[in-house]
């Protein structure tokens, strides 16, 4: 915990962006802040609620990081690092503000913080398994702030892209980042338990589901309880959601649609990958997470505040990827990520 008398000591001492973020470093790892939620480094952690308070850019000047800072900065820094300790709140709630896919969007404890691996097939426009120019409808399950459809609707521009969510909650984030990125007639939000809330068929349907599985749910670090537990549990073993969606799907795929589903690493997913395989699955490659400087230059973004102020990589985990028959010609994708927590 960061005390009263260290934080009025770090108010009254502290005078550059360097000095904060030395402090913020120190503090998160004395504390046992626990990283997965875009950053696994305590710099990162620290540099994106010193970029907040300054209201400056990734690619900012990295000189600034010597530039005198104003009381008030100072104050508003160590504000936000003492909840980021003390109340174990991930970074991009305290900032409201997370990247996926070079985009940014709004986030707060209504949706969960974008993430998923699912970000390197997005932009490789789901190649080799689509053919792009095909693609003239696109569904978003569990869509949350609907950072996928949002960056499908980027990938895919002649398509027309769904995002469908249960939580009324979090499809109110989804429409302020729809209209945030003026792609209103081109992604609609719906609301809906599944495919329940869909009508007709699609050429991609993609899913971030809750996968956790209870055993993990009982253990997750303070950090994911500010995230909804309706968008990580699923069950015993993590797989309600997607044996429902699995025994579906096929119904609202075109004949050469895919279906990209994400699930958790655990026993029960990785038996259902293997029956997978069984059933014609090829597994085509695995996908690492994201590094902050891979996101920030994908953003048009000069990445050099990254590199000049450091800076490490996202926690996504891994994935790996394969398609199987789903029912005529339709395939099913599935992404097993890497920890459950980083779902």
């Amino acid at each position: 915990m960061i005390s009263d008398a260290e934080f009025a000591q770090a108010v009254a001492t502290l005078q550059t962006p360097r000095d904060c973020l030395r402090w913020a470093e120190t503090a998160m790892r004395r504390h046992g802040s626990f990283l997965g939620h875009g950053t696994d480094d305590h710099w990162d952690e620290g540099l994106s609620l010193m970029l907040h308070v300054l209201s400056l850019p990734w690619d900012s000047d990295p000189r600034l990081l010597e530039a005198r800072l104003l009381p008030l900065e100072v104050e508003q820094f160590a504000g936000l690092l003492r909840r980021r300790v003390n109340d174990r709140v991930p970074a991009a709630y305290l900032t409201g503000k997370a990247w996926f896919c070079g985009f940014e969007f709004a986030v707060d404890e209504r949706v969960l913080i974008p993430r998923s691996p699912i970000a390197e097939l997005i932009e490789q426009r789901f190649e080799p398994w689509l053919e792009p120019e095909r693609v003239s409808r696109v569904l978003d399950l569990c869509t949350g702030s609907g950072c996928i459809a949002i960056a499908c609707a980027a990938a895919f521009p002649a398509a027309l892209v769904d995002a469908s969510d249960i939580s009324a909650d979090a499809l109110a984030v989804c429409r302020e980042n729809i209209e945030r990125h003026g792609v209103e007639q081109q992604v609609r939000a719906l609301q809906g338990d599944g495919l329940k809330a869909v009508e007709g068929r699609y050429d991609l349907i993609v899913c971030n589901p809750p996968y956790v599985d209870a055993t993990d749910m009982a253990s997750l670090p303070a950090e994911y309880r500010h995230e909804p537990s309706l968008a990580l549990a699923s069950g015993d073993d993590g797989l309600d959601f997607t044996r429902t969606l699995l025994a579906g799907a096929a119904e609202h795929l075109t004949p050469e649609g895919i279906l990209v589903v994400e699930v958790g690493n655990s026993q029960a997913a990785v038996e259902l990958t293997q029956r997978l395989r069984l059933a014609g699955v090829a597994t085509d490659r695995a996908y690492d997470g994201r590094s902050m400087k891979s996101q920030m230059k994908s953003a048009g973004r000069s990445g050099r505040v990254a590199s000049s102020w450091g800076g490490g990589s996202s926690s996504t985990g891994s994935s790996v990827v394969g398609t199987v028959s789903a029912g005529s010609a339709s395939r099913v994708t599935v992404t097993v990520s890497g920890p459950a927590a980083s779902s």
